[in-house]
């Protein structure tokens, strides 16, 4: 039963090639756990990658590292580490960072020398002398960095595209771009049948990366349907991944990329609606099913989320009445007085003290 079940709400996952089996969401990186007070502090060893960069591992990553002339896409958070002060910090921007090693700006070489040990999905907190960052003279304009700074970096490898000229997406063609794009959705979808679903989330964050915001505003008639047509995918497949591992707040933010594009996209609906319906956001749930159902009647799925949300109701319902019903059941009975005998006694002889007074005075009359 468990199986059809899943059967069952698994059919608004497949799409073919584009879309992956199952439910979850969005290309945000979570950013860090640890914020805005100062770097974080990890108890990983300290690896030596040169003699201004150290490097501490906060979570690890998989596969290979890139090589010279690879296309690297990083969040990061930078602090001086002589004041703590925070100057930059890409995940509030909610897109990475291109860098492309070997050809990175002189400031950030310590950052690069750090990236180019990073294994995609890897972060880490790199330590950098100011030789090999802002320098002896700092930067006055923005990043404000002061004189002779040594800098901390809190930084997560995305991925990379391994390119031996080092051709910057600016220069790919539209084709180019979307292609290469959809190349790395297939490959998320071939991880994702192996259960490898952090790999797969890997994969199609470095396929978003190829149509950033910059990007899909230059586009416009045929162009910006083929990129959404790759793009919409990888956010639900990642709404997918998500659902699975439990992260349903990101799953919720992947979808909602989808239908701020396409505000009738079902599977979105679906999958928004599912990860509502784990946060026990029943109502609005049940919204976003109920608009699925409009666009889609017929689909099994759909009707099978509305009656789990109808029982839950009823469910609900019944506790609440049970608690109410003791709390307002009907009111206790007085229990019956005691007799006092000796006051009925008394009430008795004055009673007979009376009637014999009264007969007394009516034969005086």
């Amino acid at each position: 039963m468990a199986d059809v079940q899943e059967q069952q709400s698994q059919s608004l996952g497949q799409d073919e090639e584009n879309e992956i089996v199952t439910e979850n969401a969005s290309f945000v990186h979570g950013e860090p756990l640890q914020d805005a007070n100062g770097p974080p502090k990890v108890d990983s060893e300290v690896e030596i990658l040169q003699e201004k960069v150290t490097k501490q591992v906060i979570k690890e990553g998989h596969g290979p590292t890139p090589s010279k002339y690879s296309t690297c896409f990083l969040h990061y958070k930078a602090w001086t580490e002589s004041t703590q002060h925070k100057f930059e910090d890409t995940w509030q921007e909610q897109q990475p960072v291109e860098m492309i090693l070997g050809k990175e700006k002189k400031e950030m070489t310590g950052l690069a020398i750090g990236v180019s040990s990073m294994k995609s999905g890897e972060r880490a907190l790199l330590h950098v002398g100011w030789e090999l960052g802002y320098g002896k003279e700092g930067n006055f304009s923005f990043p404000n960095v002061p004189p002779m700074a040594d800098v901390i970096y809190e930084v997560e490898l995305v991925g990379f595209d391994e390119a031996k000229e080092g051709k910057p997406r600016s220069d790919m063609t539209v084709e180019e771009r979307i292609g290469a794009a959809d190349r790395r959705k297939m490959d998320g979808n071939a991880l994702f049948k192996e259960e490898k679903l952090e790999e797969a989330m890997q994969q199609y964050a470095m396929a978003i990366t190829y149509m950033g915001d910059d990007f899909m505003f230059q586009l416009f008639g045929k162009y910006r349907d083929m990129a959404l047509a790759v793009k919409n995918p990888c956010h639900l497949n990642m709404a997918a991944c998500l659902i699975k591992l439990q992260r349903y707040e990101e799953a919720i933010g992947q979808c909602t990329i989808v239908l701020s594009e396409d505000e009738n996209n079902v599977k979105a609906l679906f999958r928004r609606g599912k990860a509502r319906a784990e946060l026990g956001q029943t109502d609005a749930a049940r919204e976003d099913f109920l608009k699925a159902r409009k666009y889609d009647p017929e689909d099994k799925a759909i009707a099978r989320e509305l009656r789990l949300l109808a029982e839950h109701d009823k469910a609900v319902y019944q506790k609440q009445k049970e608690i109410y019903k003791g709390l307002f059941g009907p009111p206790p009975q007085p229990k019956p007085k005691r007799t006092n005998w000796l006051i009925v006694f008394w009430q008795w002889l004055l009673a007979l003290f009376h009637g014999l007074f009264r007969r007394q005075r009516q034969k005086s009359d």
